[in-house]
């Protein structure tokens, strides 16, 4: 077995921010972390907000969860989507102003 150079380390980093970014590369995943700024919100309250099908909604959610954008936690029916670190807003401020 291979040890680990730093540059598998740097490798691995960088292959996760660009999986990151194209997850962030799609208007509606914006207009829904945007949408969570102001705290956590249920599906059922996002789909209209940003006027897509919830087929197409969830799919954006769980993208976001899946990639640690988003966390989720159940109350009762519903799932509660909120923003997992807020720094993410800070990347979308900085690539809205580039």
């Amino acid at each position: 077995m291979s040890e680990l150079t730093i540059f598998d380390i740097v490798d691995e980093l960088q292959m996760k921010a660009a999986k990151v970014l194209k997850v962030l590369g799609d208007q509606n995943r914006v207009k829904i972390i945007e949408l969570l700024r102001n705290g956590e919100l249920c599906q059922c309250e996002i789909i209209p907000l940003i006027g897509q099908s919830q087929p197409t909604v969830s799919r954006h959610l769980n993208l976001l969860e899946e990639h640690g954008i988003l966390e989720s936690r159940k109350d009762g029916v519903k799932v509660l989507y909120q923003i997992r670190d807020p720094r993410i807003l800070e990347i979308l401020k900085i690539a809205s102003t580039l």
